[in-house]
């Protein structure tokens, strides 16, 4: 199954690092994914997020607040790739 993968954030500066990192992140660990960035505050909120960025992986509220390190971002990814 393909990672569903989520950037929270309204595009500031450190949302498209988050992007950024995730993407390079997970490619670099060549693990199949799809990228979706949620803008609208009403859809960030719905995940119970209060500041961005935030990361969501499969449904599941990763990070908020911060950019997470690449190998925290990988080890995320990693979870889902062995729970399949």
């Amino acid at each position: 199954m393909m990672l569903q993968v989520k950037v929270l954030g309204s595009g500031c500066a450190n949302c498209k690092r988050l992007e950024a990192e995730t993407r390079a992140a997970l490619d670099a660990e060549g693990i199949p994914y799809t990228l979706e960035k949620i803008t609208e505050y009403a859809d960030i909120a719905a995940y119970g997020i209060l500041s961005t960025p935030g990361l969501v992986m499969n449904e599941q509220v990763k990070s908020a607040g911060r950019i997470p390190k690449r190998q925290q971002i990988v080890e995320w990814a990693s979870q889902f790739q062995s729970a399949e």
